[in-house]
């Protein structure tokens, strides 16, 4: 496995902030966008696609502001945040994504996250 490449996503989304942290944190919030399943037991999170399960550890968050997790696979230090920006003056929301992806990859990485946020758009209204 080679080195991986950090990549970054910016999204608007017409939401309260309060309201997409719900979505990005919380098991039931993510089981309604990210993945068809989600559990969790204190800081692990169990996400479930098509019967497949992926463990993640979430490393940090801070409330209506990000969360932060990190594949229980991954030895390379790699995780994956959702940060939620307010523009200060128009007061935009935007959904800001960092991951890590196979140099490879990264577009196909890219475009996964692109439709699980349209998901996340129509849940919330604002596609």
């Amino acid at each position: 496995m080679g080195e991986k490449t950090k990549f970054e996503l910016e999204f608007v989304i017409q939401s309260s902030p309060q309201l997409l942290f719900q979505y990005l944190s919380t098991p039931s919030g993510l089981s309604e966008w990210f993945a068809d399943n989600v559990n969790s037991r204190g800081e692990r999170f169990t996400f479930i696609w098509d019967g497949s399960e992926e463990d993640a550890r979430l490393l940090k968050r801070k409330t209506d502001e990000f969360v932060r997790f990190c594949w229980e696979t991954s030895e390379d230090g790699c995780y994956f945040e959702m940060r939620i920006l307010v523009d200060e003056i128009t007061k935009d929301v935007s959904l800001f994504i960092t991951d890590f992806a196979e140099e490879d990859e990264v577009d196909e990485a890219k475009m996964l996250w692109s439709n699980q946020v349209s998901d996340l758009k129509q849940v919330l209204g604002s596609a």
